[in-house]
């Protein structure tokens, strides 16, 4: 089975995060931070990935630490549950509409950690989330997941809408990535012989 769990603790954040790749995209997540938990809980059900989040985090400062770490937390955890990244699909992409917003996500399993963010969230604060804790997350994710990412929002005018289409196409392009291919389920996906 495709699980890991793992832990993070530091004196600005306490965290465990459990994920099954091969899930049903079942979620149980507690930061603290509502809509944060509410992103990713859609992280979880559009990838199929069954996620358990639990962080106790410094919140009486701000919720950059806890956004942050969970997404090196979650980065480790999707790295370790892949391991040698047999049989996967390795590419994955979104082109996802709600409501205004448009997003596109395309990324790669590839062992190389790179973030392209074309994204413009038009207001500070989603209620009192600040959205460029979007992109914390996301680099986060990326640099520890080993993961190459591109997330372009074509169009959009609410903040709420961009954000959760950002977090839904990147767990569309994340569901396909780790899919087993039938066709190559037993192969490296890369002529190196090595992800």
């Amino acid at each position: 089975m495709r699980r890991a769990t793992v832990t993070r603790k530091t004196n600005e954040t306490d965290i465990t995060v459990e994920i099954a790749l091969d899930g049903s995209g079942m979620y149980d997540n507690e930061t603290g931070v509502g809509f944060f938990d509410h992103m990713l809980d859609q992280l979880a059900r559009h990838s199929l990935i069954d996620m358990t989040v639990r962080c106790a985090g410094d919140l009486h400062i701000d919720d950059h630490h806890t956004v942050e770490d969970v997404g090196i937390a979650l980065g480790q955890a999707l790295n370790e549950a892949l391991g040698d990244k047999r049989g996967i699909h390795r590419y994955g992409s979104c082109l996802l509409p709600m409501d205004d917003a448009l997003v596109r996500a395309a990324l790669d399993l590839s062992g190389r950690p790179y973030l392209v963010w074309n994204v413009d969230l038009p207001t500070a604060k989603i209620g009192s989330f600040d959205t460029e804790l979007v992109r914390e997350f996301f680099q986060a994710l990326t640099t520890h997941s080993g993961m190459t990412l591109h997330v372009d929002a074509l169009h959009g005018i609410n903040s709420h809408h961009i954000a959760e289409a950002a977090f839904k196409a990147v767990a569309r392009a994340l569901r396909s990535a780790i899919e087993t291919d039938p066709r190559k389920s037993d192969a490296i996906p890369s002529t190196k012989g090595a992800l």
